[in-house]
């Protein structure tokens, strides 16, 4: 399908004019031949409409990144990319965090956010008062994405994943335009990247780890994507080169709680395999953000947000906010 026939599929699907058996063939088929990157961002496309915005001023929106992965890599690790954006909101980035409740882990980012004492029952509006008063908010992807109640069914009916395995990074109902995005199979990076420069996002990055992770790994290599707002460029990450070299087996987490703790331990200057992946990570976010040139240059600012204590004077605020609501 080229990129308007799947938009008019998409549109159908999330309208619920599709029988249920022709939903699950659609979504099949997809799956059999392999989503290309036009059907991946029309999909994206048509969910961002049908999704509950938040009504984020235009100067705001401008400035506003998320970093967030698919999931679905089965690596059990604490929440990785959830520690980044706290980091990323103490240096000055405006986050707009999509996520969920616990899927494929123990944990998910809504679960461990809670645990750190964050109110995330806010409205849109309250939303986005949060993110402007402290740079960050969590966007709860099943409190903004109410079509999905007709093509949930049909997910769970299938015994393999569907295209909505990988779209919930690109559905950001906040408009964001920077995204930083792990995926669970390097076979995915250069689809999703090109879906990204159909969704005229400004800049981006795709990665995908070599063992298997939706982040940029410490223990090996990791393909990645970025895309500068003109072309797209090819990178291999190997965490040697940074000096952040670390075990995989190190970063498995637990329950929310416990992974609340591990990142309340980063946060208070912890040197470990953990910090090395949250650093690396938030590194590639303040690329995307345009707060650096260089992963070199985007490490040393994490590093110095954690070892002053300004991330962690960042997440105090974000809780002490968000309860005001």
């Amino acid at each position: 399908m080229n990129y308007n026939e799947a938009l008019e599929k998409f549109e159908l699907l999330f309208e619920n004019k599709m029988s249920e058996e022709e939903a699950k063939k659609f979504l099949v088929d997809l799956y059999e031949k392999g989503e290309s990157a036009a059907e991946i961002a029309a999909a994206a496309k048509v969910m961002r409409e049908h999704s509950i915005k938040l009504p984020v001023p235009d100067d705001l929106r401008e400035k506003l990144i998320d970093n967030c992965g698919t999931g679905g890599d089965k690596s059990n690790t604490f929440n990785i990319s959830t520690t980044v954006s706290i980091v990323l909101a103490s240096g000055g980035s405006y986050v707009a965090k999509h996520g969920n409740r616990s899927i494929t882990s123990k944990s998910g980012s809504a679960d461990m956010l809670e645990a750190l004492g964050i109110n995330l029952n806010l409205k849109p509006t309250e939303q986005v008062k949060l993110l402007e008063d402290t740079g960050f908010c969590f966007i709860f992807a099943q409190n903004h994405h109410p079509a999905m109640k007709y093509i949930m069914p049909i997910r769970k009916s299938l015994t393999h994943r569907t295209i909505f395995n990988i779209l919930g990074p690109i559905t950001n109902p906040a408009g964001v335009t920077k995204q930083l995005i792990g995926v669970f199979s390097p076979d995915y990076v250069q689809k999703i990247i090109d879906a990204l420069v159909i969704l005229e996002n400004k800049k981006a990055m795709v990665v995908s780890s070599l063992d298997g992770m939706d982040e940029i790994s410490i223990e090996a290599n990791t393909k990645a994507a970025f895309y500068d707002g003109e072309r797209v460029k090819e990178i291999i990450i190997n965490p040697n080169d940074y000096n952040l070299f670390g075990k995989k087996s190190n970063l498995i987490g637990g329950d929310a709680k416990e992974n609340a703790k591990i990142t309340l331990s980063i946060l208070d200057g912890e040197k470990s395999d953990r910090r090395n992946i949250v650093v690396l990570n938030t590194a590639a976010g303040f690329m995307v953000d345009g707060k650096v040139d260089d992963l070199k240059s985007g490490i040393e600012m994490a590093e110095y947000l954690i070892d002053s204590g300004k991330a962690k004077e960042k997440l105090n605020q974000i809780i002490k906010v968000s309860e005001l609501f």
